[in-house]
């Protein structure tokens, strides 16, 4: 559980760097699950819950040719984020 804990913090901590900002937030309220979808420029990413615990929170994005990407660790969300960004001109 500590290592899902510690990737949603260091997610966190770099989105917040970079300047993230949250699009939409949209809260399932029969299932109790919470969608947070965050951007900056042209790269997309999306946070799941259930119950606002951070402890379960999934996180998915794209590459740059549109396909989903689980996020493990912060290495994967970092590099789909530098990969679509030099795509930019």
């Amino acid at each position: 559980m500590s290592n899902i804990r510690t990737l949603h913090a260091k997610v966190h901590k770099w989105i917040d760097s970079i300047g993230f900002r949250l699009n939409a937030s949209q809260t399932d309220k029969r299932n109790k699950v919470t969608t947070n979808h965050y951007f900056f420029e042209t790269f997309n990413f999306i946070e799941r819950n259930k119950d606002g615990d951070i402890g379960n929170s999934k996180f998915l994005c794209f590459d740059m040719y549109g396909e989903k990407i689980n996020v493990r660790s912060l290495l994967d969300l970092q590099t789909a984020f530098f990969e679509n960004i030099s795509q930019l001109k």
